[in-house]
């Protein structure tokens, strides 16, 4: 029983991990999208895009250190 809950535990952070990587990438992407039809600059989806890219790094690595922290305080 105690394999399959690390399983799970393992599934899950890799879960979050993705989640906190793609969702800062689509909305970002979406609203340069949305602000380059509006107003006519289809270049502002690229420098929206690095920025999502950056604040999901941001994420992950705020992720990473905490769980990597509580790893060493047990």
């Amino acid at each position: 029983m105690k394999n399959k809950r690390n399983v799970f535990q393992a599934f899950t952070m890799v879960i979050q991990f993705g989640l906190n990587m793609l969702v800062p990438i689509l909305m970002c992407t979406l609203l340069g999208v949305w602000i380059g039809e509006k107003y006519n600059i289809k270049i502002i989806t690229i420098p929206l895009f690095l920025m999502g890219a950056l604040a999901g790094f941001r994420n992950i690595f705020i992720m990473a250190k905490k769980i990597y922290q509580d790893d060493n305080k047990k």
